[in-house]
């Protein structure tokens, strides 16, 4: 009962005009006033910023703010972690091709829109990273690669907090998202950045064919989740890489088998 309430009422606002209100209040100079309260409600650290808080026009400039080049190091690893934010849950892949978040068993052909794709990814590992309103929203590279394969998929974006990815419609594959593929020194691997919160809004910032480890590829506009695959036997998870734990971009994630 719980679910399908939930469910309900975030169908009834999760439409274009709610999203439009949104981003149009988000952009606008009036938000820009919303500043302070939004650092002292979600108690974002602000030594970091690139910018001092009073330089930015509006609230979703402050949303994707940059940080100063040297809070965030990359370690030597082959895999480090692309974003600020919360390991949900990492693993192994269950029975072949599916993956679990809060419960709920998602399939990766639904997620990647592609049984083929999938099928490469059989038993290997994944990990589920979520980003807070309070988090740095600018996405990094988790490794060097070349790029295989680039698309988007998905329309709506639903909740992908606690109570959203427990009730809601299998946010993490049905959500609007960008897949890209990228061929790297231990094989291929996903990185799946799912949009968030009624908001589709997932910005590249590097069209390159290739990305290096640890540079901006892109930024969310709301809070959202990025989802890394690997294959079978390729890597393992770090002992830092723990379900709830925060991890920052750079920060150790994987190194090969």
């Amino acid at each position: 009962m719980k679910k399908k309430l939930y469910q309900r009422s975030i169908e009834l606002t999760n439409g274009p005009v709610t999203s439009s209100l949104i981003r149009s209040f988000a952009q606008s100079s009036a938000s820009r006033w919303v500043i302070p309260n939004y650092i002292k409600t979600y108690k974002i650290a602000t030594a970091d910023i690139e910018n001092h808080v009073n330089s930015f026009p509006t609230l979703h400039d402050f949303f994707i703010r940059k940080l100063k080049a040297e809070s965030r190091p990359t370690a030597g690893l082959p895999v480090v972690s692309p974003v600020d934010g919360k390991i949900e849950i990492l693993g192994d892949m269950h029975e072949g091709i599916r993956f679990l978040v809060k419960n709920q068993q998602y399939s990766l052909a639904d997620l990647l829109g592609n049984n083929g794709l999938a099928d490469a990814y059989q038993n290997g590992k994944y990990i589920v990273l979520y980003l807070s309103p309070a988090d740095y929203h600018r996405i990094h590279s988790p490794a060097s690669g070349n790029i295989l394969k680039q698309y988007v998929l998905g329309k709506k974006s639903y909740p992908v907090n606690g109570p959203g990815l427990m009730y809601g419609k299998s946010p993490i594959s049905g959500n609007y998202r960008m897949i890209t593929e990228l061929e790297t020194a231990f094989g291929s691997m996903l990185v799946v950045k799912v949009g968030a919160m009624f908001i589709n809004s997932i910005k590249l910032t590097n069209n390159q064919n290739s990305w290096e480890k640890g540079e901006e590829v892109a930024y969310f506009s709301f809070g959202s989740t990025v989802v890394l695959f690997f294959e079978e036997n390729r890597i393992d998870f770090c002992g830092n890489a723990k379900s709830g734990e925060q991890i920052k971009v750079g920060e150790a994630l994987a190194h090969m088998v």
